[in-house]
């Protein structure tokens, strides 16, 4: 990897983590409503929950479907 590349990489994450920092700020002023540790543990669980589920979905579509097994068998 070049070094563009890597200047890429530091600069969409730096961007990442100002994104997410800036979007808990705002749910906290907006809202009104403070969420503990495990408010936050449970919202990162369930969204990493439901990105491996679709994932797992998503692969298990394109292992069948390259392996014949949604096919319709004729006599």
């Amino acid at each position: 990897m070049n070094k563009a590349g890597i200047a890429l990489i530091v600069v969409m994450g730096t961007l990442l983590v100002l994104a997410i920092v800036r979007a808990w700020e705002l749910w906290e002023r907006l809202s009104g409503i403070h969420m503990g540790f495990h408010g936050w543990t449970a919202m990162i669980l369930g969204a990493v929950a439901s990105l491996a589920l679709g994932v797992g979905l998503m692969f298990l579509v394109f292992y069948s479907h390259r392996k014949g097994y949604d096919e319709i068998e004729r006599e």
